[in-house]
């Protein structure tokens, strides 16, 4: 999110609007919390002295801060994470880092799902977010700092290479103050230094993350998006390039998503017992069924057959499919149902 405490609190009050907000107390020992881009402008951050920030800019704002109000809002966000993808890794009350692979086989697809993300934050709360699309969590993070406010930037693995060998080490992400410090006196400034420098040099003197300095300045990044969580679920979807307009294209891609789960399901060893299948359409309305059967499904032939009995209870309306999915959830629970539950529409 883009200055979020500061924006919360812009959006709140149209009175803070277009003017230099801080949150922080404005005391002689006070410290800033938050400042808003017209803040900023003055050279006002977060972290800054209160009176130093003051001298900076002399008609700044300060709004007591409101963790209660900024917790409430995160959690609106980070359900509108959680509505695009499951694999969601928080690294604070406003940022996280999302994979979305599931739905996005490029990574052009993926800034189509970015750019849903941004559009329904907006719509949902008023707020502004950036968004930075790459192939692995390094460029991600780095890209979503390049074009702030409202930025959207997209870091190709083709790019990769020249995109870092001009940064300033400062900006690396994983590398803080003072490790930047202690490379700059080993005369690393820029990526292209960086790179210049053995792994066993940086394991000697930066210790184990002298590893990650080696990998990162190559593009390389094997983290995984770690939601921190027992995984609830299993699921699969595709965003389209081209919309969906024919039964039969749906029949046929939906097969496609089923098969693709179930690979899935295989690889992590667990099924469910319910199915969801997901619907979103052109003008980006979404519909989804769900079904409970009494036991987990433990065949492809099990999942296809009741994903193809959710499907014809859907009304398509006639619209054009931007997008479809299918879920298997209630992982590992292999317990009897009373009975079947009755198909059920939350869209």
């Amino acid at each position: 999110m883009d200055a979020f405490f500061a924006s919360v609190e812009q959006n709140d009050n149209p009175d803070l609007r277009g003017k230099p907000v801080v949150v922080g107390s404005p005391s002689a020992r006070g410290v800033i919390a938050a400042a808003s881009y017209e803040a900023r402008k003055f050279g006002v951050r977060s972290a800054m002295p209160s009176s130093v920030a003051m001298r900076l800019c002399d008609n700044l704002m300060f709004v007591k801060g409101r963790m209660g109000r900024y917790k409430e809002v995160s959690g609106k966000i980070f359900d509108i994470f959680h509505s695009f993808t499951d694999v969601v890794e928080p690294l604070s009350v406003d940022e996280a880092f999302l994979d979305v692979s599931s739905s996005a086989e490029t990574i052009s697809r993926a800034a189509v799902i970015a750019v849903e993300i941004k559009e329904s934050v907006k719509s949902k709360t008023g707020l502004i977010a950036s968004a930075g699309i790459s192939f692995n969590k390094f460029f991600a993070k780095i890209a979503s700092d390049q074009d702030k406010p409202d930025g959207l930037f997209l870091i190709d693995e083709n790019d990769a290479d020249n995109f870092l060998s001009g940064m300033p080490i400062d900006k690396f992400f994983g590398v803080g103050k003072v490790t930047a410090s202690k490379m700059h006196l080993y005369g690393i400034h820029t990526g292209a230094d960086l790179q210049k420098v053995s792994r066993n040099f940086l394991v000697r003197n930066f210790g184990k993350a002298g590893i990650f300095y080696f990998d990162i300045c190559r593009g390389i990044d094997n983290r995984p998006v770690d939601p921190g969580r027992e995984r609830k679920s299993v699921g699969a979807e595709l965003t389209f390039e081209n919309d969906l307009t024919t039964r039969f294209q749906i029949i046929a891609e939906l097969y496609n998503i089923e098969k693709e789960l179930w690979s899935r399901v295989e690889k992590h060893g667990k099924s469910g017992r319910t199915l969801t299948v997901k619907v979103k359409f052109d003008d980006f309305t979404v519909v989804t069924r769900s079904f409970t059967l009494e036991k987990k499904i433990h065949d492809f032939k099990t999942l296809h057959a009741e994903v193809t009995r959710i499907r014809e209870s859907i009304d398509f309306h006639r619209k054009k499919i931007r997008l479809l999915g299918v879920t298997i959830s209630n992982l590992g629970d292999n317990r009897p149902g009373t009975e079947q539950m009755e198909l059920w529409d939350d869209g």
